[in-house]
């Protein structure tokens, strides 16, 4: 903790020595010479359906939004925002307002301000002017709230790092994401099928609003993508030719600087490649600031393979003599081989668990179909099903995702998944329909193909679970604030969620802050008995209990 905060110090005073610098990117705005500059009218249909000349957002019986967007780049940005005000607002509320939660100090804010500003000074550089362009457009609709933290333009370029950021800065568990593409003999009907969890958690706000956007640019590749309010970058996409983008973050270092947005990466490589090779090349020129892996599927190419791509390395991996590859959030090819931190990663995370637990799908010799794909990214079990806890990072259903997807590349069909988590009903959506009709309709799914909901989400497991985690947040409060609770209280809080380790750790650091140490070594050693997520956290359960047996 320490070193953190030396390192912020470090930052800010070099915020304050380079406010020249700082400067210049805050005056750079996109070259809008080449392109539309026409302000789109929105005419409201209903409650759920608005409209303008080119394109609409409509909501459907799953509560997920359908955004269809043509033009320019810059026209893109004007509609998608002048559709999506009201979701872009929400979501820049939700994301910002972290910020007035976590620094609450006016002092504080303001240093924190100069930090983020030093620190994406130079993001303008990396960004295409195509995608600025579009960016600026969105930003014309972002809410005034946030003003302090900078002009909106500037937010929403700081916005798209958002992904990068996290997991760099602090290793948050933001990003635990798991992918598995499979084809040939481990796929039903031999074709390429993918299937990845997206686990970005920011609260369950944020993920409230998902928007599956459909955009039809003016050059290179219409696609898909599952986003939201503010963001045009990709995290999960496919393009009208078949080519997939899925990003799993890896172990980086914390940059001193932003670059390239990996998202943004993911947006050229879908909007501009239309097989493996193409995809390759863009990401090689890219420089980024963070570490990512990006499977990229392909129906020309018929396999997929993971571009592994860091501030100082690159990699592709691709699985020989095999028709199955699988992601967590640790490197395999070549180039990573020898990298610490990504050595550590392996040995200490829950990202190798994962893998494995994936791997035991792939070996059972039962061929996949989309049902079955869903039904791995909804496993909340461990390996050899091992129950581990509901919200466990262990499993390959952490009950916090974004979005769940699948995706028939050779078929140019999708489905995503709708709330709760990736329980809810997930939606098919068949891109050569959408993309090649004239007229597309304000309903985008086809009704015939949706997959259903997780009958977990009907059992008292499930009401349990979702009453855990807002009592894990009380209990935590109580904890922090030092407040006595009952013997009673902590036996419900724990009945909530039996096999998850946290609910005995957290008893244990209450009753030895209470001084308690005989229960409080009970709670450490029950920990010890269930599948504890990393290395770390169980080497922090044996210190408090060397430090129990000092006293």
């Amino acid at each position: 903790m320490r070193c953190w905060y030396r390192y912020i110090g470090v930052l800010v005073v070099c915020a304050v020595m380079a406010s020249c610098g700082v400067k210049k990117g805050l005056k750079d705005v996109p070259n809008l010479t080449a392109w539309d500059t026409t302000i789109p009218q929105v005419n409201i249909l209903s409650d759920s359906v608005r409209t303008t000349d080119k394109g609409f957002l409509s909501k459907n019986k799953q509560q997920l939004w359908e955004l269809y967007v043509t033009g320019d780049p810059y026209q893109i940005g004007l509609n998608t925002g002048a559709l999506t005000e009201s979701l872009y607002q929400k979501q820049e509320t939700v994301f910002f307002s972290k910020v007035e939660e976590f620094v609450p100090s006016g002092f504080k804010q303001k240093m924190l301000i100069k930090l983020l500003k030093y620190y994406n000074r130079d993001l303008y550089q990396y960004i295409p002017n195509e995608y600025k362009a579009e960016i600026y457009g969105l930003s014309k609709y972002a809410t005034n709230r946030f003003d302090f933290l900078g002009p909106a333009y500037q937010r929403s370029l700081y916005l798209h790092g958002a992904h990068d950021i996290g997991h760099a800065f602090q290793d948050l568990a933001l990003v635990g994401c798991t992918s598995l593409a499979v084809w040939g003999e481990n796929s039903a009907d031999g074709g390429l099928l993918i299937g990845r969890n997206f686990d970005f958690y920011v609260g369950d706000d944020f993920a409230e609003n998902k928007i599956i956007a459909f955009i039809q640019p003016e050059k290179g590749n219409a696609f898909m993508s599952v986003t939201w309010g503010g963001m045009t970058g990709v995290v999960s996409g496919m393009n009208e030719k078949g080519l997939t983008v899925t990003l799993n973050a890896g172990k980086s270092s914390i940059p001193l600087k932003a670059k390239t947005p990996i998202s943004v990466v993911a947006r050229e490589i879908l909007q501009y490649a239309d097989n493996i090779e193409q995809a390759i090349s863009i990401a090689k020129t890219k420089k980024v600031f963070v570490s990512e892996s990006i499977m990229v599927g392909s129906a020309a190419d018929r396999k997929a393979v993971l571009i592994e791509i860091a501030p100082k390395n690159f990699g592709v991996y691709e699985v020989a003599n095999s028709s199955a590859l699988i992601c967590s959030n640790h490197f395999q090819s070549e180039a990573f081989q020898s990298d610490k931190r990504n050595q550590k990663q392996i040995e200490e995370s829950h990202s190798q668990y994962r893998w494995d637990k994936v791997n035991e799908y792939v070996n059972n010799a039962e061929v996949l179909t989309p049902e079955k794909m869903v039904d791995i990214l909804r496993d909340t079990k461990g390996l050899n099903g091992k129950d581990i806890g509901y919200g466990n990072e262990k499993a390959l259903n952490q009950l916090l995702a974004h979005h769940g997807i699948v995706f028939q590349p050779e078929k140019r069909m999708v489905w995503v998944s709708s709330n709760p988590y990736q329980l809810g009903e997930f939606v098919a959506y068949d891109l050569n329909k959408i993309f090649k009709e004239k007229n597309a309709e304000h309903h985008l799914g086809v009704d015939s193909l949706t997959i259903a909901k997780d009958t977990f989400i009907d059992t008292k497991a499930f009401i349990d679970y979702e009453r855990y985690r807002k009592e894990d947040h009380i209990f935590q409060k109580k904890i922090k604030e030092k407040e006595e609770v009952s013997q009673e209280y902590i036996a419900m809080y724990q009945k909530l969620n039996p096999e998850y380790w946290v609910v005995y750790y957290r008893a244990g650091l209450y009753y030895m802050q209470m001084k308690k140490y005989k229960e409080a070594k009970e709670q450490f050693n029950l920990a010890l008995t269930k599948e504890v997520t990393t290395v770390p956290a169980e080497k922090k359960i044996n210190k408090y209990l060397k430090k129990i047996r000092n006293k």
